[in-house]
C-alpha cells in the first residue's frame, strides 16, 4: 500500500512539474506546425535546444534575463528560416527530413568537445551557472510551502516559483493559440492543411503563411526549451531524437488541432509512464523484472498505447476526426 501511495504521489507531482509544462509548451508549438498547418516537423527538439542554448549562453555571458530570452527567440526564428526557406515550397516530407537532420546537427554541435567552453560539451552546463537571474525575480520568498501533498522550496531550483511561471506560460500560450486560430490568419492555416492548392487559388501566399507557422511553432518550442532547463541543467542529449518522440507522443495522445490536447497529452504521457513503472515495480518480482527493466517496460507500454490510439482513435483523446484531413483520407 505504501508503494502504491508513493506511485500516486509521484504521478500527481509529475502533473504539476515544470518538465511537464515545458513538454506541453513544445507540443503546443508542434500543434501549430502539424495540427493546424500540416507541417511535418520531426525536429521540434532542435527548436527547444537552440532556445535553451541561446538563453543559457546569453546569461552566462552576463546579459540581462530579458535580453537572453529575446536572443533565444531570435535564434529559433533564424533556425526556422534556415529550415523553411529551402523546403516549404516542396512536399511535406522534405521538411520532416530536414528538421530531424538539423536537430541532430544541433545536438552534435552542442556536445562537441571543441565548444566545451561555450556549451559545456557532452557534460553540459549546470543550472547554477544560469538560473540566478530567473530565481532573483521570485516574489515567493525563501523557505518551503506545502500545497496538498506537495512540499517544495518557494524559490529553489525545482520549487514553486518555476512551477508557477511554467504553468502560467502554458495558460497564456494556450489562450494566445485559441485566439489566433479563430482569427482569419488561423483559418488560412487550417485551409492550407486541408487543401493548399485551394487556398493558393484564392490569392493567398501559402509559402508565406507556412513560414509564419513554422516560426511561431519554433519560437514556442524555444520557450519550452528554456523552461525545460531552468529547473535542471542543460545537456544536449536531453533534447535529442527521444525528446521529439516524446513531444509527438504527447500531441497525438491529447489530439492534434485542439487547444488542450497537447497539455492533456503531456500530462498523460508522464503519468502513464510512472503508473506502469510503479505497478510493475510493486507487483512484478525483482527476479523477473528489476527496476531498470520496469522503466524500460513503461516505455514499451507507452509505445503500445500510442499504436492502439493511432489505430482505433487517430484523432487523439480530444481531437475531432472530421477536423484533420490526414484522418479522412
Amino acid at each position: 500500500m505504501n508503494e502504491l501511495l508513493t506511485t500516486l504521489n509521484a504521478i500527481l507531482a509529475s502533473i504539476i512539474s515544470p518538465g511537464t509544462a515545458a513538454l506541453a509548451i513544445a507540443a503546443i508549438g508542434l500543434n501549430i506546425h502539424f495540427g493546424y498547418t500540416g507541417l511535418l516537423n520531426m525536429g521540434q527538439a532542435g527548436f527547444m535546444l537552440i532556445g535553451a542554448y541561446g538563453f543559457v549562453i546569453s546569461i552566462t555571458a552576463g546579459l540581462p534575463l530579458i535580453v537572453a530570452v529575446i536572443i533565444a527567440l531570435i535564434a529559433a526564428t533564424l533556425f526556422a528560416l534556415i529550415l523553411g526557406i529551402p523546403t516549404l515550397k516542396l512536399r511535406g516530407d522534405y521538411l520532416a527530413i530536414v528538421t530531424i537532420s538539423a536537430a541532430e546537427i544541433l545536438r552534435m554541435i552542442g556536445r562537441s568537445s571543441l565548444l566545451t567552453s561555450v556549451t559545456g560539451g557532452s557534460n553540459g552546463l549546470t543550472g547554477q551557472s544560469y538560473r540566478g537571474p530567473f530565481t532573483d525575480l521570485s516574489f515567493l520568498g525563501d523557505g518551503q510551502s506545502t500545497l496538498g501533498p506537495f512540499t517544495y522550496d518557494n524559490t529553489g531550483s525545482n520549487g514553486w516559483w518555476v512551477r508557477l511561471v511554467a504553468w502560467s506560460l502554458v495558460a497564456i500560450i494556450s489562450l494566445f493559440v485559441f485566439l489566433i486560430m479563430r482569427s482569419p490568419w488561423g483559418r488560412v492555416l487550417r485551409g492550407i492543411r486541408e487543401d493548399e492548392d485551394a487556398v493558393r487559388s484564392l490569392g493567398k501566399n501559402v509559402y508565406f503563411y507556412k513560414m509564419q507557422a513554422l516560426i511561431l511553432g519554433g519560437v514556442l518550442g524555444a520557450v519550452g526549451g528554456i523552461m525545460f532547463v531552468l529547473p535542471a541543467s542543460l545537456q544536449a542529449d536531453s533534447m535529442g531524437r527521444a525528446m521529439t518522440f516524446f513531444i509527438w507522443t504527447a500531441l497525438l495522445l491529447g489530439g492534434a488541432a485542439t487547444i488542450f490536447g497537447p497539455i492533456l497529452g503531456s500530462i498523460i504521457f508522464f503519468a502513464l509512464r510512472l503508473l506502469v513503472q510503479g505497478l510493475a515495480g510493486q507487483f512484478v518480482p525483482t527476479s523477473i523484472m528489476n527496476s531498470q527493466q520496469t522503466e524500460q517496460f513503461s516505455w514499451i507500454m507507452i509505445g503500445i498505447v500510442l499504436m492502439l490510439l493511432v489505430i482505433f482513435r487517430p484523432q487523439g483523446i480530444l481531437g475531432d476526426k472530421k477536423e484533420l484531413s490526414f484522418n479522412a483520407k
